[in-house]
């Protein structure tokens, strides 16, 4: 993807072929005044951009590459929530025994056990569901990435090509999102405004490492130095992009939370929520929910990368003589 000089850092010296000479001095008439028009070859245009344009160009990329994204997003979503629901159900029992265990019946001592096996199975199946999670969101994110990479200039992209730029990437991209979850998560457990403040200043760690072809620790470097001096511009459009795509979750996951409560007769017993039907129509949603918001917010993820190099380094000149100079 660097082939293109538009995504290489500053600090890249990408091949390029020789330029012909330049003509001399004033051999170009100078621009007319007032304001020039927007270039807009994709789904952005070729300028720094407002917040309703990021959100905007999002969307637009879900509807330009529907088969790409959200069906990438589906099959993502299906795949570990469904494996995550398979993963839980073996604990299922343990965890019922528990919610209803009665202490005339039991001494202290076999409540604290089956507490523990209980606690010890749910714990390891919650750790596996967030395993798969993690590892769907990471090729997820990346994918998305490089079919974002192509939307911007206006470009097709097929999947074989999306996967072909993305595949080189994958393992570099997990070990980046594994070292930012331990950091953001060590900055939280000490207090939460720090893990807030890491989670912001590493947000684009994804996008640099794919688009940039960087390392794991230079795609920190790109991050933080883009992110510098605009962490609450950073820190609103990422917020607003989570409660949108909240808002969004919720209201596809309402339906299904209803029906599941009516297959227990809307009973006040906890464990009616623990019930097998009750689970399906939660994965269901779920899946459904995660489909378009995944997508949605990765978008924006990348279209920041793209607006802060377009402040900071004036990406949209390189951007706009590769959307009239071939594509990515």
């Amino acid at each position: 993807m660097t082939e293109t000089p538009g995504w290489s850092s500053p600090d890249q010296q990408p091949n390029q072929p020789q330029q012909p000479p330049q003509p001399p001095p004033g051999y170009y008439a100078p621009p007319p005044p007032g304001p020039q028009p927007t270039i807009k070859p994709g789904v952005i245009p070729l300028r720094p951009l407002a917040v309703g344009e990021i959100v905007d160009g999002a969307i637009t990329t879900m509807r330009r590459y529907p088969k790409l994204l959200i069906g990438a997003a589906a099959v993502v979503a299906a795949i570990t929530q469904i494996l995550g629901l398979l993963v839980q159900l073996p604990f299922l029992d343990d965890l019922t025994a528990v919610a209803t265990l009665d202490p005339n019946t039991v001494t202290q001592e076999q409540a604290l056990n089956q507490f523990t096996d209980a606690a010890v199975g749910f714990l390891t199946g919650t750790l596996l569901t967030v395993l798969l999670l993690l590892i769907g969101t990471v090729f997820l994110s990346g994918f998305i990435t490089v079919i974002v990479g192509h939307a911007v200039l206006g470009k097709p992209v097929t999947f074989a090509q999306a996967w072909d730029e993305f595949k080189p990437r994958l393992v570099p991209l997990l070990g980046a999102t594994l070292l930012s979850g331990l950091v953001i998560t060590v900055g939280a457990i000490f207090c939460l405004l720090p893990g807030i403040w890491l989670w912001v200043m590493f947000a684009l760690v994804t996008p640099a490492l794919v688009l940039e072809r960087c390392g794991v620790g230079t795609a920190f470097g790109r991050s933080r130095a883009l992110v510098n001096g605009a962490w609450w511009r950073t820190f609103g459009i990422l917020v607003l992009a989570a409660v949108i795509s909240w808002v969004i979750s919720w209201i596809i996951s309402l339906p299904f939370g209803l029906l599941g409560a009516a297959t227990t007769g809307f009973s006040a017993d906890p464990t009616a929520a623990l019930s097998v039907g009750s689970l399906i129509l939660s994965t269901i949603g779920a899946i459904i929910a995660s489909t378009i918001t995944l997508p949605f917010t990765s978008a924006v993820t990348v279209l920041v990368y793209v607006d802060r190099r377009m402040r900071s380094e004036g990406m949209d000149i390189e951007l706009q003589r590769a959307a009239g100079h071939g594509g990515l």
